[in-house]
């Protein structure tokens, strides 16, 4: 029996880092996008023009065969698609012009420790000891990585890592108020259509702030946003739920522990962004301390 189900579980692991390391690469070619003089209105909006289509395919495939949404839901859905994904994606995309990829991917990966101080502000559930020692382990890594580059950068610095961190709180909103609604939509039919009803939040941003001529951009950034669009958002989604089907849920949660550091060898790498001591405390710091959160017995 065991043997049976390895080739699966195998799979499923595989996908699960495939999926992590994709999800990390966005910070990478976001700031590659920005060295030819795009800013993060325009870049948002071209990221989430290329993957319109690919979300709405991914609504249509995930719904076929199942009852017609309510209008409640997509009351629902578009919420969910302004706070989960437009929202999270644009102050994200803003805050990587002050911060390197590596400081935004640790900021980010708060996020289990961000939902569970959610669930308890807005429904009144316990954090355990052990959850909290976990999440102020996960804190102080990120304040030890942004020391440094605040020692370096200043004001731009804590103002990026403000808008990343702000991205990360309205992802676990998100998180937080989705679970009704991935019951009765299922995950995947739910992303498809909360990231397109973000995609058009987007778009029309660019259309309201920009004049329609700053859209013609250099031709590598219409490179590097087809391939962010492709490989580093809508890939990813489906690589991930593939590896939940496999393996579960917690297990492919504890697998994306690959992507900060995928983040921080591609970062140094491609972008030349730092490896130092300070980088590297700071990561195993934040890894330790949500792999101990998610790994807590419920109390």
């Amino acid at each position: 029996m065991t043997t049976a189900r390895s080739p699966q579980v195998t799979a499923g692991l595989l996908l699960a880092v495939a999926g992590s390391i994709a999800f990390s690469g966005k910070a990478i070619i976001v700031k590659l996008a920005y060295r030819y003089g795009v800013d993060a209105v325009t870049l948002v909006m071209l990221r989430m023009l290329f993957a319109l289509p690919l979300f709405l395919l991914m609504a249509w495939w995930a719904g076929r065969g199942k009852p017609r949404i309510a209008g409640r839901d997509w009351l629902g859905i578009v919420g969910l698609g302004f706070c989960g994904y437009y929202l999270a994606s644009f102050l994200d995309f803003w805050g990587l012009e002050y911060i390197s990829a590596s400081l935004e991917r640790l900021i980010l990966y708060l996020n289990p420790t961000l939902v569970l101080v959610l669930g308890w502000l807005l429904y009144g559930r316990k954090i355990s000891y052990r959850q909290g020692v976990g999440m102020l382990i996960s804190y102080a890594g990120v304040l030890l990585v942004f020391g440094h580059e605040a020692a370096l950068d200043g004001k731009n610095a804590a103002l990026g890592a403000a808008l990343v961190l702000a991205s990360a709180v309205s992802y676990a909103l998100y998180l937080s108020y989705s679970g009704q609604m991935v019951q009765r939509l299922g995950s995947l039919r739910l992303a498809g259509w909360a990231t397109s009803v973000a995609c058009v939040f987007c778009i029309a941003q660019f259309a309201i702030l920009r004049p329609l001529e700053t859209a013609q951009v250099a031709e590598p950034v219409l490179w590097l946003s087809l391939l962010n669009a492709t490989a580093c958002t809508a890939v990813p989604v489906v690589l991930v739920m593939m590896a939940i089907e496999r393996i579960g849920a917690g297990l492919t949660a504890q697998t994306g522990m690959i992507g900060p550091m995928s983040t921080l060898f591609m970062g140094v790498f491609i972008l030349g962004e730092p490896f130092n001591v300070w980088i590297v405390g700071g990561t195993v710091l934040v890894l330790s301390g949500v792999f101990w959160v998610t790994r807590s017995p419920k109390v």
